[in-house]
């Protein structure tokens, strides 16, 4: 197998995806950057400006693993849409588990970017997707 680079570009011809994920989440600028799609997961990385979130949301065809590599947050999940039940301090090397069905946010609540990647299963986005601000993923969203 072909390895990456440190962003997780492997050759056309490569059978997975192979690459420092951390210094590919923390090389990140982009609001969204897919890494990798297969049949059953893919992978993002995601950079939040301080103060900036997610957004509330809630994938009912999904099961979500999320780590953040830089910064400070809170998450909040809920079990419907106007109960944001729970809220969790997290910070650099924490791990959160979002079930599908569950709803749930990210929020930077720190001075500098909130940095983390997500690997899903099944995809959510189509390969290739890069979405620079959140205002450019709210676009996109719209026009799926």
């Amino acid at each position: 197998m072909t390895g990456g680079d440190a962003t997780g570009e492997t050759a056309a011809a490569s059978v997975g995806w192979v690459a420092d994920i951390e210094a590919a989440t923390l090389d990140n600028r982009d609001f969204r950057r897919v890494l990798y799609t297969g049949t059953h997961l893919q992978v993002t990385v995601m950079t939040l400006a301080p103060g900036e979130d997610i957004g509330w949301e809630m994938h009912d065809h999904l099961d979500q693993f999320l780590r953040l590599e830089h910064g400070t947050g809170t998450l909040r999940l809920g079990r419907a849409e106007d109960d944001p039940g729970e809220e969790h301090h997290v910070e650099a090397d924490w791990a959160m588990v979002i079930p599908a069905g569950t709803w749930h946010d990210v929020t930077n609540r720190g001075d500098e970017p909130l940095k983390l990647y997500s690997v899903y299963g099944p995809p959510d986005h189509p390969d290739g997707t890069l979405h620079p601000t959140r205002a450019d993923a709210e676009s996109d969203e719209l026009d799926r």
